[in-house]
């Protein structure tokens, strides 16, 4: 059983269930942080499984409004490439990046593949990665 840490995007996204409803649960425990309530007790756990899973997995929607998801992937591409995926969506139900966004996301992927660790396309492609 593969362990997944699912990291990026929260803000009402549904990029986690629509990955986890790809997954095949006899090959995959995934770990989803979203919570309903942000305490001190969920930062820790989060931490933990971020340390712990054998796959970090961040993906990128546009509802992202923050940054610290892109920074956490470049740091773990470096410190940990060989448990590292990066995956970004162009479409978020009406939301969508820009052409200048998904070109620096485009650059991302580059710097993380280089870094050694994987970047995909979709979810899709994640989902196909995750169950072999």
């Amino acid at each position: 059983m593969k362990t997944v840490f699912l990291g990026g995007t929260c803000n009402g996204s549904l990029w986690r269930e629509q990955l986890l409803a790809l997954l095949d649960p006899t090959m995959v425990s995934a770990f989803n942080p979203v919570v309903p309530n942000w305490t001190p007790e969920c930062q820790a756990e989060e931490i933990r499984q971020r340390e712990t899973s054998d796959i970090c997995l961040y993906v990128i929607t546009p509802k992202m409004t923050g940054v610290y998801s892109i920074a956490e992937v470049v740091d773990d591409s470096n410190k940990r490439p060989s448990k590292t995926v990066f995956c970004f969506v162009e479409n978020d139900g009406t939301a969508s990046f820009e052409k200048h966004q998904v070109k620096a996301l485009n650059a991302v992927g580059k710097m993380v593949v280089a870094n050694g660790a994987k970047s995909f396309a979709t979810l899709v492609d994640v989902a196909a990665f995750l169950n072999t």
